[in-house]
């Protein structure tokens, strides 16, 4: 139990051993079969992957922990099972979830019932992070090629070993996120995304991305590696430039909205053409006909999510509705089907989806319950 316990810290445990890990402190009957503080700080010494600082944080957490829950220093910890995350914490749970010490399986697609944005390493261990964490990225080695600067995971090209490796990150319901690419590039990662991404860009090959969801690039400029993103069928080629990606697997469109720069759409086909789009356009590319529509937009009305903002313009209440629900992590029920495609404009900043509601309420004559996260549209 005691090597689990240390796979657990290291997020190297394998999908049974977390049961494991679970299963044992579910059927502890007794304080004597659970680990004391000092246990805990001898399992930390153990670990010489961790750095001696990072241990005495923990531990300090550790103490902090049991004088809150009148626990005495030398008797056992009561542990508490974690049932929105599947396993097992320690009292002190909070801050091992900042610090992306713990980690288990996540799947590719983001689920709105996620709570947290996690970091997937080339090795399939998978870290979480706090907005306001510290998180830094290893390679296999241990070598830090990434580290954690408030709101954004930004990596270190010099840093990161010549070859070509990759990590995802995922970024649930109600969140967003910013990552720099060793490159340089920067992505605003939206609500309900995802990224698979190169840890580095090697010499003579395309800078090529894999996109679940939305995001805004800015893309460093590099004319001898083009840039590419590939959403679904969907591919985006650049060389440096600002626009922004929006494909949702439950959308049937994807759309491309070109900031400044040039880009090139095509599909995995390439044979059913390129399409270049001009600053100020956005292109539409229709899933199941493979083809791309163009017309000239306000981009700001496409953008406005990086600082929290919500612009709707003709869009179909439908749609709206999916935009709610990704930004405020809600899930919302429409039983007024004469709403759900007509078209609606609005525009809001930072505000609770009640007042966006009270504001549908009044304008549109919609009526509307909240029950806990359980949105309902009469």
């Amino acid at each position: 139990m005691k090597e689990l316990l240390q796979k657990f810290i290291l997020n190297e445990c394998t999908e049974a051993e977390i049961k494991e890990v679970v299963a044992y402190f579910q059927k502890a009957n007794t304080s004597n079969e659970l680990p004391s503080v000092e246990e805990v700080m001898q399992l930390l010494q153990d670990i010489p992957e961790i750095e001696e600082e990072t241990k005495t944080r923990i531990y300090q957490k550790v103490l902090a922990a049991a004088e809150k829950q009148g626990v005495k220093k030398r008797k056992r910890f009561i542990w508490q099972y974690a049932a929105a995350a599947i396993f097992i914490g320690f009292l002190c749970i909070g801050y091992f979830y900042q610090q992306g010490f713990f980690g288990n399986g996540v799947d590719e697609t983001i689920r709105p019932e996620q709570e947290f944005i996690t970091l997937e390493l080339e090795d399939g261990r998978t870290k979480i992070i706090s907005e306001d964490g510290t998180v830094q990225v290893t390679d296999k080695s241990g070598k830090i090629i990434g580290k954690q600067e408030g709101n954004r995971l930004v990596y270190d090209n010099a840093a990161a070993p010549e070859k070509l490796t990759y990590n995802t990150l995922r970024v649930p319901y109600g969140k967003r996120f910013e990552l720099q690419l060793s490159d340089g590039t920067r992505v605003h990662l939206n609500a309900g995304t995802s990224l698979k991404y190169p840890v580095k860009f090697l010499n003579g090959m395309e800078r090529k991305v894999f996109l679940v969801g939305e995001a805004y690039f800015d893309v460093s400029e590099d004319t001898a590696h083009p840039f590419i993103i590939n959403a679904d069928d969907l591919n985006v080629k650049v060389l440096g430039t600002q626009f922004n990606v929006s494909s949702y697997p439950e959308d049937a469109e994807s759309h491309v909205v070109l900031v400044e720069g040039s880009v090139d759409l095509y599909a995995q086909n390439e044979a059913l053409g390129h399409t270049v789009l001009e600053p100020g356009f956005k292109g539409s590319f229709n899933k199941a006909e493979l083809n791309i529509a163009t017309e000239r937009v306000v981009t700001s009305i496409y953008t406005s999510w990086i600082n929290g903002g919500l612009v709707f313009r003709n869009m179909p209440f439908n749609n709206i509705l999916k935009k709610l629900e990704r930004h405020y992590d809600v899930s919302i029920t429409n039983n007024n089907e004469d709403l759900a495609y007509e078209k609606f404009n609005a525009s809001f900043t930072e505000v609770p989806i009640e007042k966006i509601l009270e504001y549908l309420k009044i304008t549109y004559a919609i009526s509307f319950t909240i029950d806990g996260k359980n949105i309902t549209i009469e």
